[in-house]
């Protein structure tokens, strides 16, 4: 059975909760069939996904680019909490850029692009001018998604990665990779707790300033 909506949710997206309970209710509807999200996450998902992703929308600004943004897990939360953000997502695979294509269609959201990409094609192409900031969930280890995220920011930019409990030990494993791309100010951020959800960490970095 889909989770009941926490209390958390209306602080978090105010007066944008009825797009996010319409997206809520499609993804719970579709997301299974599609192979969007997995048979075991109904039961959890406003308080792991939704609301694990919607708790970085107050750090956004300008233009914001999600990398493997698959069922819209962060960037189309951040894009319904944050309809003054100019987000793009950025996704491989065709099934999944339709699904997030015709969501942001349903909904009537003005500030979404959906890009059907590799990450590390993008830069260069034409597709996508520098962003002003890169976020990514569940993508994969910090050594292979520094690479992916950090071409895509134009210098002075920010990092804004979704990571699990072992994130100091992937930032320990990716140094190379850190000094590579000149990431700055370097900082884990742990968020949720004044909302009493599961801690979301979220490494921030700033690019090449």
């Amino acid at each position: 059975m889909l989770e009941a909506e926490p209390a958390a949710a209306a602080a978090l997206f105010g007066d944008r909760l009825e797009l996010a309970r319409s997206y809520v209710a499609s993804l719970a509807a579709r997301g299974e069939e599609l192979g969007l999200i997995g048979p075991r996450e109904l039961p959890q998902l406003w308080s792991r996904h939704i609301l694990n992703s919607a708790l970085v929308a107050p750090l956004l600004r300008g233009r914001v680019g999600d990398v493997g943004s698959g069922a819209g897990l962060p960037g189309l939360v951040l894009a319904i909490a944050r309809p003054d953000v100019e987000m793009t997502l950025i996704e491989p695979m065709e099934r999944r850029t339709d699904w997030l294509r015709s969501e942001v269609e349903r909904m009537g959201l003005e500030n979404v692009r959906v890009l059907r990409a590799r990450a590390e094609d993008v830069p260069g192409s034409g597709e996508l001018k520098p962003l002003d900031q890169v976020t990514a969930r569940a993508v994969s280890a910090l050594r292979t998604l520094i690479p992916l995220t950090a071409p895509l920011v134009r210098s002075g930019g920010e990092l804004l990665l979704l990571k699990g409990a072992r994130v100091t030990d992937e930032l320990a494993a990716a140094q190379k990779v850190v000094r590579k791309h000149l990431l700055q100010d370097i900082a884990v951020l742990e968020l949720g707790a004044d909302h009493g959800l599961e801690t979301t960490r979220v490494l921030r970095a700033v690019v090449d300033p």
